[in-house]
């Protein structure tokens, strides 16, 4: 499988929207593949974390507000000027995914009550800052643990994400999907960023 190929097919492979066949040769080819298993990593921790936080909207006229910010100036523009005109959507969607960044930075220092998420959480046990799969059972679909431990002794059926905390897997464990831990604000932070623009290298 070509790599292009293998980073078009990554978001449908995290919505879980790939047929089998095709997921099975993306597996495939990230298991041979460091680079793409790298990038499949850091959108896999983006959505994880995206998923946890709650989703903040922009202000209205926020657009037009950063528009209206901008420096006036009769000197001959430099490059990247030319290139905000051209784009002024795209440069107020940029600097507003900076601001948000900096409050999810935030929101991570000050909240760190546990949070668990995922579809099926009926054979799931707390215990403290623990979230517990017991031995014998099992949870469909992704989980998602914010800010404490995931003990797993049973199964797993789709992806385990750990924010800000860590993993300990039985040997009665079985995870159908990826293993994520992701331990520190700046990291999830710099996967983002990466992640965004190259998203829109892709598209242009």
């Amino acid at each position: 499988m070509d790599c292009k190929v293998a980073v078009a097919m990554m978001h449908d492979y995290l919505d879980g929207d790939l047929d089998r066949d095709d997921a099975a040769s993306l597996s495939k080819h990230m298991d041979e593949c460091s680079a793409c298993q790298s990038r499949y990593d850091a959108l896999a921790r983006t959505e994880a974390l995206v998923r946890a936080v709650p989703f903040a909207q922009a202000p209205a006229g926020l657009e037009e507000r950063i528009l209206g910010a901008l420096p006036k100036t009769r000197r001959r523009p430099a490059a990247w000027t030319g290139w905000v005109r051209r784009h002024p959507a795209v440069s107020a969607a940029a600097l507003f995914l900076i601001v948000m960044l900096s409050s999810f930075v935030t929101m991570w220092n000050q909240d760190r009550q546990l949070s668990v998420a995922g579809p099926d959480l009926e054979n799931v046990i707390i215990q403290g800052s623990t979230v517990i799969v017991p031995e014998g059972k099992e949870v469909s679909g992704d989980l998602t643990v914010v800010n404490g431990s995931a003990e797993v002794l049973g199964n797993v059926k789709g992806d385990l994400t750990v924010i800000d905390g860590n993993v300990t897997l039985a040997s009665t464990a079985h995870i159908a999907g990826h293993v994520q831990e992701i331990d520190r604000a700046v990291d999830w932070a710099w996967y983002k960023v990466r992640s965004w623009f190259g998203t829109l290298a892709y598209g242009s």
